[in-house]
Formats: structure tokens, C-alpha cells, sequence
């Protein structure tokens, strides 16, 4: 199972988010690996979420390349870094798919890691 796979799994079993409670829409990941496309649609409904493989019509529409989802899916790479960079293209609701990217983990910095060696 890839990480972008064990992300949406995490989603599915997750079923609620508090954090989206006022979020009502719908986002499709477009991930492109060559010349194969992978769809997922996660379609949010006040914090429920529900997760399928679609190429259903969404509210917002992120295009991503396989590598960039993998590494946004193990916390190494920030969504909004990413589509600054140019990495993620972003078609409809900006504001939804910069939401979303509170889903994603993120890496452990220095302090977040637990080690108290440096003295901060």
C-alpha cells in the first residue's frame, strides 16, 4: 500500500473531523504517475467525510504529481509550499483546498520530535 493510499484509508476508517464541522463541498485528487491517473473524491458534509475512487464531478479539483502526493502523504512536504512552488494545480475553491491540507501529517521538526537534548 502506498502512503497516498494509507492516507485516504486513514480518512475512510476516520469518518469525522471536528475541525470541518462548517464544511460542506467536494474535492477530487487528480494523481498522475506518467501516464496513469488515480482519482480519489472526498466529499465532505458538515466534518463527515466520505472517500471513494471517482472521477466524479467535485467542488475543487487538486492535480498532483504521484511523487508530491506521496511525499504530502508521509507529512515531507507542505500542500501550500507545493502549489507555490507550482507542484499542485488547484481548479475551483482555493479556500477548500487549502483547508484540506490540515489533513495531511505533518514531519516531526526538532521540537516536535521529543528530544530535549538542545536545551529549547
Amino acid at each position: 500500500m502506498t502512503a497516498t493510499s494509507a492516507f485516504f484509508e486513514r480518512l475512510t476508517v476516520a469518518g469525522q473531523d471536528p475541525r470541518f464541522d462548517k464544511v460542506c463541498g467536494s474535492v477530487r485528487f487528480d494523481i498522475r504517475d506518467g501516464a496513469q491517473l488515480e482519482q480519489w473524491l472526498l466529499v465532505i458534509d458538515h466534518g463527515r467525510m466520505r472517500v471513494t475512487r471517482s472521477a466524479d464531478p467535485a467542488t475543487t479539483v487538486i492535480m498532483v504529481s504521484a511523487q508530491v502526493a506521496e511525499a504530502m502523504a508521509r507529512g515531507e512536504v507542505n500542500g501550500l509550499a507545493a502549489i507555490t512552488r507550482g507542484e499542485i494545480m488547484v481548479d475551483g475553491d482555493l479556500g477548500l483546498a487549502l483547508r484540506i491540507g490540515r489533513l495531511f501529517p505533518r514531519a516531526p521538526g526538532p521540537l516536535q520530535s521529543g528530544d530535549r537534548a538542545s536545551g529549547t
